[in-house]
């Protein structure tokens, strides 16, 4: 077998789909082993609930911790399905998110290169009456970006001060299991979804990163500093659970 297909085989070996009944619902998961775990962890995203447990654990265990969760991972569930049924249709009229609130599609002629621009609850998108809804999200995922680079190092600027840190340079992601991460480069990476959010969530998602320059680790150190700036930490974390990137 060659080293290719032999990483191929490891890496679904790692993984395996399964169900399981809780509370009188089936419920599909997917089961991931890694050799970095040592404890079972819970994440509802776009692909549904994954587990993560160990490369070596116990079924006993395993269900054990479903059980336990079961409240949790039938909410999550519904939340995630309910989104899933809202999709959103990119033509005229249509809501969008910023910073928490919502705002009107309101398509207008333009010229090339022109962006998008807020006038009152409309954001007006220079594509033409007639652009299909693949280049009107194309527009207003550009506008997006480029208005959450602006957002986050507004923040960054304002609590980087507060907490004696210096991020050597701040970078968008498009990750789908995480609002942000931090490197011991000092290389900050947020979610350019989150601009999306209301500003109390973008400054925990900020506040939460630049701690890891200080404490690159979960420790109760961590979250002292992360309690300091921001003291009701936990009610944001609460928050961006039901936005679909979820671990518990």
């Amino acid at each position: 077998m060659s080293k290719h297909l032999r990483i191929l085989a490891k890496k679904h070996a790692l993984l395996e789909y399964r169900t399981t009944l809780l509370a009188g619902r089936n419920i599909a998961y997917t089961l991931k082993r890694s050799s970095k775990r040592r404890s079972i962890g819970l994440r509802i995203d776009d692909n549904g609930l994954t587990v993560s447990v160990p490369l070596k654990f116990s079924e006993a265990w395993l269900c054990n911790v479903l059980h336990k969760k079961t409240q949790w991972i039938l909410e999550k569930l519904d939340n995630w399905q309910q989104r899933q049924c809202s999709i959103l249709l990119w033509k005229e009229g249509e809501r969008i998110s910023f910073r928490g609130e919502q705002f009107i599609l309101h398509l207008v002629s333009g010229t090339q290169g022109e962006t998008p621009q807020l006038r009152g609850d409309l954001l007006c998108v220079p594509v033409g009456t007639d652009a299909d809804g693949h280049h009107i999200e194309r527009t207003v995922a550009i506008w997006y970006k480029s208005e959450a680079m602006r957002v986050f190092t507004e923040c960054v600027e304002h609590f980087a001060p507060l907490m004696n840190v210096t991020p050597k340079e701040i970078k968008l992601t498009s990750a789908k299991t995480q609002w942000g991460s931090c490197n011991m480069h000092g290389i900050v990476r947020l979610n350019w979804q989150l601009v999306k959010m209301h500003l109390h969530l973008i400054d925990y998602v900020v506040i939460h990163e630049l701690a890891h320059l200080v404490e690159m680790n979960h420790s109760p150190a961590f979250w002292r500093l992360v309690e300091t700036i921001c003291p009701d930490y936990k009610k944001c974390q609460a928050e961006l659970y039901a936005y679909g990137v979820l671990e518990q």
